[in-house]
């Protein structure tokens, strides 16, 4: 009961503060000053247009429909401003306009094919119409309003001024009304305040449709948006490959080689004894045997660690199989997937996901025991990993859960981390299912 009070408390006190709020203010300035603006902009750009469009038989509308489309995109610079600064919206401008070529002509030919500088000039004569029809209904209700409301601290002014009583409502032959009463006075000054109490609220509703235009037409596209994420994935990605090559080359030069090196030496020593001291020669030899077998191993691991062959010859169930048997706690593997594979490049990263999130469990999580299920959910590949340790881990700590969710979304994937302290972790994640042909 308290909270429903509090709560209706607060709603009343929102729409009687809304008049005065500076958000209301602010919106209420962004329609005026729009009026005139979207005046400019209707202006210029049908004049423009309609000249370049006449002038396209000869050479002259290229360049002249170029530079409407180029000062269009100038006007959604101030108009995004002005959501920014009035309508507190950011939204991010559209890519830069890129010509394949150097030269004017290159550069006149990559704007009248950009598609978001047609979408300015779309909303240069769209907004036209919707910025006088949002002007004259907020300025005509915000007067209204505020004058109605204060309208017994102003209607001395009649019989002061003009010899009349008050405020003339309308007047016939034989009958003149006058707001003079008490009762006339009181009715206008609450008309007035009901009215100003709405007018917040429609200029809300109205400054909603700008968001929208503004949002859609001066905005970056989906198609925008998706190049940059791809960008941003295709940087992740070969960042990724650069730090796995560093990290093989270092396995490389610190294990298996260095090892090589040694018995290379070992068994030089060998060969110079094997005259002198053969049994000692025999001992290094064997010695050299067993450097073998460890560089061999070292290899194997390395080779795993790049792409198992067990994954490629037997799939998923039987790789994570063998990665929870090396774990240091107990692991449930439950792998429900049709007989059909996904591509290797999803079941790389698959198999690669949940051994890292395995090794974590290994060393961090201090845990009696864990889980690994995998199954198709429509078509995506899911992964959880689950287990009783200690918990607390977080992706955004800049640990390896973040580099393994940014890997994960390079491939259009998603890394969901649910670990409270004390309760075990359990994580999650998203694949696109990409079936091999």
């Amino acid at each position: 009961m308290g909270n429903g009070k509090g709560g209706g408390g607060g709603g009343l006190a929102t729409v009687l503060r809304a008049p005065v709020a500076a958000r209301t203010w602010r919106e209420f300035g962004f329609l005026l000053v729009g009026l005139p603006l979207s005046t400019l902009y209707f202006c210029l750009a049908i004049t423009g247009v309609a000249l370049g469009a006449g002038l396209l038989v000869t050479f002259l509308g290229i360049p002249v429909l170029a530079g409407v489309l180029a000062m269009c995109r100038g006007f959604g610079q101030v108009e995004r401003s002005r959501a920014r600064a009035l309508l507190r919206m950011p939204v991010a401008g559209p890519a830069p306009v890129r010509a394949g070529k150097s030269g004017a002509l290159a550069a006149m030919g990559a704007l009248l094919k950009n598609g978001s500088a047609w979408r300015h000039v779309l909303y240069s004569v769209v907004h036209f119409p919707w910025a006088v029809f949002s002007f004259c209904l907020a300025l005509t209700l915000w007067a209204y309003g505020w004058s109605s409301l204060l309208y017994p601290l102003w209607f001395w002014v009649f019989p002061a001024y003009t010899n009349q009583p008050g405020l003339q409502l309308f007047q016939n032959d034989e009958y003149t009304f006058y707001l003079d009463s008490p009762v006339a006075i009181a009715a206008t000054c609450l008309a007035g305040l009901l009215v100003t109490l709405a007018t917040p609220w429609v200029i809300r509703a109205l400054t909603g449709v700008d968001r929208v235009l503004i949002g859609g037409l001066l905005g970056r596209s989906r198609l925008d948006d998706r190049v940059r994420e791809l960008e941003s994935d295709r940087g992740v990605v070969v960042d990724t490959a650069a730090a796995d090559l560093r990290r093989i080359e270092r396995d490389l030069h610190d294990g298996a080689q260095a090892r090589l090196v040694a018995l290379a030496m070992d068994l030089g020593l060998a060969k110079e004894k094997l005259t002198e001291n053969p049994e000692a020669a025999a001992r290094m030899v064997d010695a050299a045997h067993g450097e073998v077998k460890v560089a061999l191993q070292e290899l194997r691991d390395l080779a795993r660690g790049i792409h198992p062959a067990v994954l490629t010859d037997r799939g998923l169930d039987a790789a994570l199989s063998s990665v929870a048997s090396r774990c240091a706690v107990p692991v449930r593997v439950s792998v429900d997937l049709p007989a059909a594979r996904p591509v290797a490049a999803i079941e790389g990263i698959a198999y690669f996901t949940v051994s890292e999130l395995l090794q974590n469990v290994s060393k961090h999580a201090a845990a009696r025991s864990a889980g690994v299920d995998v199954w198709k959910s429509g078509e995506r590949l899911l992964l959880q990993v689950s287990d009783d340790g200690r918990g607390g881990a977080d992706v955004r700590a800049g640990s390896g859960l973040a580099g393994l969710a940014e890997r994960l979304d390079a491939v259009d994937g998603v890394l969901v981390v649910d670990s409270q302290e004390g309760r075990g972790t359990t994580v999650t994640a998203e694949l696109p299912w990409r079936a091999r042909p």
